[in-house]
């Protein structure tokens, strides 16, 4: 049973807790360890084996590991610290795989957002939140660093809270430069001071768009210089909308991402786009990022079917449609819509087989906005690299993670895939963000005999659910989004019911903590179909305002998706709305007022 030690980096005794001694490891490289029965869940090539170094740590988001083999893991919030101690130290002290002491750390605070980013840099562990950038120097034999903490990075602006994309994952070349992505505002470049964040159905992207000069691209820093802001950083590359994945490749001496793309184009611009269209696209594209290169967003996203950039439907495009998309880099590779790529590795080391050496690992978190098709992602992938390009296709590696067939919500997937990590012995080392596991993978087998046969069964893995391409017909699940949803609810429902849904005490009622509604789903299905007028009693008090009706201009899905959102968003149900069930409500409706009409017309 390992040892838990929590800190605001100095050591404190709690009575239920055991402190030990943290004593240097032996810098001889000791024999890899057994793997666990069943790889720990995982499915990997021939030859490979997995150990679980730890398991529940917490939201864990990206790792580290340093010469001596101490792990660092980086927590979205350290949930018994209240946001403190957000970063994990593992050590496994006597080399069964298993981490032995586990101590939280850190005196920073986490506070909103989805931090991302730590890493080892010239003997200093560097960590970030959605604000600061963060260094502490390491200490030879300690697992916890110095406690004086360096800050090298502050987002000084002013609006960071309401906008998306915020976190502040990080890269290092050999010349002494830290890379950091500052992500798009929004998701299409609406605009956000009237539409917010997510935008609105058929609206239009701003032209220029504002969120281009300080936004959406790559930013070069002094790796060691302290208290920088943006403005102290050189504008590297634009065009990017949002980046978790990103690594220096040594071979190249070039920086790579995996951006995520944008979402809902169903949503947005339903006479367009289908919802299939919506599912795939637009890609998640891996990017090689050159000084002043430019990836086109918000004016283009990739089509990786096509393999070309397009027109962005918030500036004319349709899905064939080339145009202005054409002026900007092309990615090197474009993985399928939505997989949301969290964490990208570039493999250096030497005890797996060759060809990894010359590619990249990508972990995918998996998607959050695929209905009516399933969610897809969850895996790790490989792309074979040869002379500084992709040399064939993406390879799933690492599967298991979902612990399900069929993903028809988010929530179903047991683990989500979230950092990557390379350990001083070759091991690959993968964090998820659901209970905070981690997987120590290593190979076992012969090095110059691996090809063809051990890859077999992994490239099998590409007909589950949440991998291959979905029918277009036959994987259509007919249920509603919460993205969808939320999207739809912001631009029908938020001016009246409010963002929060605590309605506005007067005309408006409230949905949230609403008795009128709560576990009556096909009452609030109908009052959105058909509107309402006259009194209602809602928790004790009376409202009369006028609902206008929805059904006549949102389809089954978009109405399946808004109920989906509300029930989520506020009255904390997990099930997902069936198109179906909407379907049912308005030919019932429709028939009882076809039939009410024949009454008062005599026919």
């Amino acid at each position: 049973m390992p040892t838990i030690m929590l800190s605001r980096f100095w050591p404190y005794p709690l009575p239920c807790l055991c402190i030990l001694l943290v004593c240097c490891q032996s810098p001889k490289q000791a024999p890899l360890p057994a793997g666990d029965p069943g790889n720990g869940g995982l499915f990997l090539p021939g030859n490979f084996e997995a150990v679980v170094v730890a398991d529940s740590l917490g939201r864990a988001r990206h790792l580290t590991v340093n010469a001596n083999g101490d792990i660092y893991v980086k927590l979205t919030y350290n949930d018994i610290m209240h946001g403190s101690g957000g970063t994990v130290g593992l050590r496994d002290a006597d080399n069964d795989g298993k981490a032995d002491i586990i101590s939280y750390f850190g005196n920073y605070k986490d506070e909103g957002g989805l931090p991302a980013g730590i890493a080892v840099y010239d003997g200093y562990l560097y960590t970030s939140t959605v604000k600061y950038i963060f260094r502490n120097k390491l200490l030879a034999g300690q697992l916890f660093p110095d406690p004086k903490t360096d800050t090298i990075l502050i987002d000084d602006d002013e609006n960071l809270r309401k906008h998306w994309h915020t976190a502040k994952p990080f890269a290092f070349d050999r010349h002494g430069h830290m890379y950091v992505p500052f992500g798009a505002p929004t998701d299409a470049a609406q605009d956000i001071n009237t539409v917010g964040p997510a935008g609105i159905p058929g609206g239009r992207g701003l032209n220029p768009a504002p969120d281009l000069k300080t936004h959406a691209g790559i930013w070069r820093f002094d790796a060691a210089k302290l208290k920088q802001t943006q403005k102290d950083g050189y504008k590297y590359a634009s065009g990017i909308r949002s980046v978790l994945a990103i690594d220096w490749n040594p071979m190249d001496d070039c920086l790579y991402v995996a951006m995520n793309g944008m979402d809902n184009f169903h949503t947005r611009y339903p006479h367009t786009y289908s919802a299939w269209q919506a599912a795939v696209l637009p890609s998640e594209p891996l990017l090689k990022v050159t000084e002043h290169s430019n990836f086109g967003w918000p004016y283009a996203y990739y089509d990786h079917m096509l393999k070309k950039n397009m027109l962005q439907p918030g500036y004319g495009g349709d899905g064939k449609t080339i145009g202005r998309a054409n002026q900007f880099d092309v990615p090197v590779m474009g993985f399928p819509g939505h997989w949301a790529p969290m964490d990208l590795l570039f493999y250096t080391g030497d005890q797996f087989p060759e060809r990894y050496k010359k590619g990249a690992f990508v972990a995918f978190h998996g998607s959050t906005d695929r209905s009516p098709y399933p969610q897809a992602g969850y895996i790790v992938c490989f792309v074979p690299f040869d002379n500084g390009k992709p040399a064939g296709d993406w390879e799933v590696f690492a599967d298991g993670f979902t612990g399900v067939d069929t993903v028809y919500n988010t929530s179903d997937a047991v683990y989500r895939p979230m950092g990557l990590a390379e350990g001083p012995d070759g091991s690959l080392y993968i964090s998820e963000s659901n209970k905070g596991k981690i997987w120590r993978v290593m190979y076992k087998g012969n090095k110059t005999s691996f090809g063809p046969a051990q890859l077999a069964s992994m490239e099998q893995r590409k007909s589950r659910t949440y991998i291959k391409t979905p029918d277009e017909v036959k994987d259509n699940l007919g249920l509603g989004g919460e993205m969808n949803g939320l999207i739809l609810y912001n631009s029908y429902c938020a001016s009246c019911h409010q963002r929060d849904g605590k309605g506005d005490n007067n005309r408006y009622p409230p949905l949230a903590g609403s008795d009128w509604v709560t576990g009556n789903k096909d009452q609030l299905i109908k009052v959105i179909l058909n509107g309402l007028q006259g009194e209602i009693k809602v928790n004790g008090k009376t409202f009369n305002g006028v609902m206008p009706a929805h059904g006549g201009f949102l389809d089954d899905h978009a109405i399946a998706s808004i109920v989906t959102y509300i029930n989520k968003r506020f009255f904390k149900e997990n099930g997902l709305v069936a198109s179906a069930e909407v379907t049912k409500l308005r030919s019932s409706t429709t028939s009882a007022a076809t039939m009410e009409r024949a009454k008062t017309t005599g026919n």
